[in-house]
């Protein structure tokens, strides 16, 4: 009896312990979505955080950036989960953060993980331009034809989680070890959409970008696939008669000497990605 009452102190010890421990490496404490009749979903504004070693901050915009400053010209960063960067990636680390105190600008990162151009130009035209003098879509090739479906991922799929776990065991093992012991884990990916028709959001951004009178540049984020192959797909190649079409700046960072060392995985960028980046569109937009 005495054995069972140690064992199961030690375990309730263990399970306490290890409660602090998730906590403070940054379990229950993911970003949290929310979903939108406009532009799909998006990160609730005036978030900040610290997951997995890297700090998070949402603005009352729900950009990831600093509150839109007064001071300094702005430039809107347009994209997905590569100019997002994700959990993965430090606040600090971030493209955007790296030009904002780099330059005499601010750059206010507009993204989110599965954002296709169609979801930009639906939030701007919620928000507005923020008076910028210049906005950069990032985008890749696959977005061509990542267009809407209001599909209900928010609270459904594990990436955008809409209330944090109540414990952070709970969320050990529903989140990573449960998925990935049987199979089913889909952490990192991207939602998989499957448009029919060439995204509308390249064109509608456009239109709100000469409207404003606003300096519209395309960045064409490679993949790893594209670097080896050393060739943007099909979709990608449609971007790029998009832009020629219609005669929108094109930056093909295919050509600035990415490497497969500057990913984390197939499409995202790692710390040294971002780095590059933020020097690729810095020449890029002449700053």
């Amino acid at each position: 009896m005495k054995i069972l009452k140690r064992l199961l102190f030690l375990f309730i010890l263990f399970i306490i312990i290890g409660e602090i421990a998730l906590r403070f490496y940054g379990f229950c404490n993911a970003p949290l979505y929310y979903s939108s009749k406009e532009y799909e979903y998006l990160t609730f504004p005036k978030q900040e955080g610290t997951r997995f070693g890297n700090r998070y901050y949402f603005n009352a915009f729900s950009q990831r950036s600093q509150e839109p400053s007064k001071k300094k010209k702005r430039i809107l960063g347009l994209g997905d989960s590569v100019l997002n960067g994700g959990v993965p990636t430090d606040q600090d680390s971030l493209a955007t953060t790296i030009l904002s105190k780099a330059t005499n600008y601010q750059f206010l990162n507009v993204s989110a993980g599965s954002w296709g151009p169609d979801n930009l130009a639906a939030y701007l035209k919620r928000y507005g331009t923020f008076n910028a003098e210049k906005m950069v879509l990032v985008c890749s090739s696959h977005d061509s034809y990542d267009n809407m479906d209001f599909m209900p991922v928010v609270g459904n799929h594990p990436s955008y989680p809409h209330k944090q776990y109540f414990l952070a065991w709970i969320e050990l093992i529903d989140r990573y070890l449960w998925p990935r012991i049987f199979g089913e884990s889909n952490q990192g990916n991207d939602i998989i959409k499957n448009g029919i028709e060439f995204n509308i959001g390249f064109d509608s951004l456009l239109k709100i970008a000469n409207k404003d009178s606003i300096d519209f540049i395309l960045y064409l984020h490679p993949e790893q696939s594209e670097i080896s192959a050393k060739k943007y797909t099909e979709q990608g190649d449609e971007i790029i008669e998009w832009a020629k079409k219609n005669q929108v700046t094109l930056i093909k960072g295919l050509d600035l000497g990415f490497v497969l060392s500057d990913y984390r995985d197939n499409i995202h960028l790692n710390e040294a990605g971002q780095r590059k980046l933020a020097q690729v569109l810095k020449i890029g937009l002449k700053l």
